[in-house]
């Protein structure tokens, strides 16, 4: 089974945005936008913990 049939297009949009997120955290830090940059690069973990929580009520965790 292939990486992006057993994630499905939700979570590997989600990834994609994530990576996006990281990249414009980084660009903003290093333009000079300290504070932006780091709270635009807190958005990234909380999509990934968002992602764990509908991973685990879709799989019906115990």
């Amino acid at each position: 089974m292939s990486f992006y049939k057993k994630l499905g297009p939700g979570f590997s949009a989600m990834l994609l945005l994530c990576f996006v997120i990281i990249i414009v955290a980084e660009w903003l830090f290093l333009d000079g936008q300290e504070m932006h940059g780091i709270f635009v690069g807190l958005w990234a973990p909380t999509l990934l913990l968002v992602m764990i929580f509908l991973k685990q009520v879709r799989d019906g965790s115990k």
